[in-house]
């Protein structure tokens, strides 16, 4: 007979005040669970950046399911092809031969060849030792016009080494042509999915002194795309793409720069003062700094002591957010959150002796899919983060993914005022935890 062993669980079991957890994992590893909050970008969506590419996935039909349908809700599926792998191809010899002819066969019944291919191979060659050398080198003989970005899709592989998405933002920049002439007034944004925001005084420094500005999230064609390979500088600032722009930076023989996100005002100051060393240009930002302050104060007074929740798939850097929110008087009581980067250590140490009772959830653990709440019974709660509505049931939400393109003193004025308007709003929030790559059509 079966029996429920599971009835009476307590999710605020699973959740920990920061003074009881270590850094940088503060719960332990084990089976996981996934939230139904899709906003997330995965590697499709940041292929996709690569404007006038194809993407071509080499794997069994199980895996092919999900990017597939990553394709489809994005509208993309002219540019998704896919070639499956079997289990005899495992043992008969077959596994490069399966590649180079599957993908050969795609790229000859296009009408217009893409200018740039993706060709992700998966956890199985890995496993049964590929080789992947041979399989690059026939396939850029047999298409020369072509330039083949080697790509992974090895989720297997996520706990040593670059992560699948700091590798996925370094092949980004794969077909940049060594030995291009330099333009030393161009700087690259290296790394992001989407656009860094106009507003921010990163842009308009940059402008303001005669830089023209690149990022591969505004890049209208492959020709344009290529162009970045010109710039002198390239700027990250994003957690995951610092190991992809240093890896450009030595291989084109560039600038490097890593101004990393931040909310504190501190940490901003230095990343301006590197900026302005590293241009040789002199740099105010008291205006933007006075009006993040300003920004900060205005917030509070709306939102009073409403309980605020944040979740990492807003920004990596939620630590720096909840010590600013929390300096600030703002009402933070939870983190959503299952690991912790290496930038957010001084901010950790700093919360964990100032607010020690704020709490840290994890996202994750099994005994998270009875947290979930249905959207209007939390409303009590202001979430910044799909999966921070979507464990509270909060419909106050701020839904921005992987930091919303919000940099600088600018980007906290701007956190404030999404503070604000969420406040004021309920929003459809199971509706749009449901688009999965939120914003991700910005894109195409």
């Amino acid at each position: 007979m079966l029996k429920c062993v599971n009835k009476n669980i307590d999710v605020e079991n699973f959740a920990l005040p920061i003074a009881e957890t270590e850094f940088p994992q503060p719960f332990t590893a084990e089976l996981e669970f996934n939230a139904p909050a899709r906003g997330m970008w995965n590697i499709v969506h940041t292929g996709m950046l690569i404007p006038q590419s194809h993407q071509i996935f080499v794997c069994a039909q199980g895996c092919l399911r999900g990017v597939i349908l990553t394709a489809a809700e994005m509208n993309a599926m002219d540019r998704m092809s896919f070639v499956t792998v079997e289990e005899s191809d495992l043992f008969n010899g077959r596994l490069e031969s399966n590649v180079i002819e599957g993908t050969s066969a795609i790229l000859s019944e296009m009408p217009l060849k893409s200018r740039a291919v993706l060709l992700f191979l998966s956890c199985v060659q890995l496993f049964a030792g590929c080789d992947m050398s041979v399989i690059y080198r026939e396939l850029r003989e047999r298409f020369p016009e072509v330039d083949f970005i080697e790509c992974l899709m090895h989720p297997t592989m996520r706990k040593s080494g670059l992560t699948p998405d700091a590798f996925m933002r370094k092949q980004l920049y794969a077909p940049l042509k060594e030995n291009t002439p330099v333009r030393e007034n161009c700087v690259n944004i290296i790394g992001n999915d989407r656009v860094t925001a106009a507003s921010s005084e990163l842009i308009q420094i940059l402008k303001t002194n005669g830089f023209c500005v690149r990022d591969i999230a505004a890049c209208r064609d492959y020709d344009e795309y290529l162009a970045m390979a010109e710039s002198l500088y390239n700027i990250s600032y994003y957690p995951t793409a610092r190991a992809g722009n240093e890896f450009l930076c030595r291989r084109l023989q560039r600038k490097f720069l890593h101004l990393p996100l931040s909310y504190s005002f501190e940490e901003i100051a230095e990343n301006y003062k590197i900026l302005g060393s590293s241009l040789n240009v002199n740099i105010d930002t008291t205006e933007f700094r006075k009006s993040a302050e300003k920004a900060l104060h205005d917030a509070r007074n709306v939102i009073g002591d409403m309980p605020v929740v944040i979740d990492y798939t807003a920004t990596l850097r939620n630590l720096s957010l909840a010590r600013l929110l929390l300096e600030n008087g703002f009402n933070v009581k939870r983190i959503y959150t299952d690991v912790m980067i290496p930038e957010e250590k001084a901010d950790f140490e700093f919360l964990q002796k100032k607010y020690p009772e704020l709490m840290i959830y994890p996202t994750l653990h099994p005994a998270m899919r009875f947290a979930i709440k249905t959207p209007g019974t939390g409303d009590e709660f202001l979430a910044i983060g799909q999966k921070a509505a979507c464990f509270t049931g909060t419909r106050h939400l701020v839904n921005i993914v992987s930091g919303g393109g919000w940099y600088g003193f600018d980007g906290i004025t701007q956190m404030c005022k999404a503070l604000i308007t969420a406040r004021n709003t309920l929003s459809d929030t199971e509706k749009l935890i449901q688009l999965k790559g939120w914003g991700c059509e910005s894109c195409l």
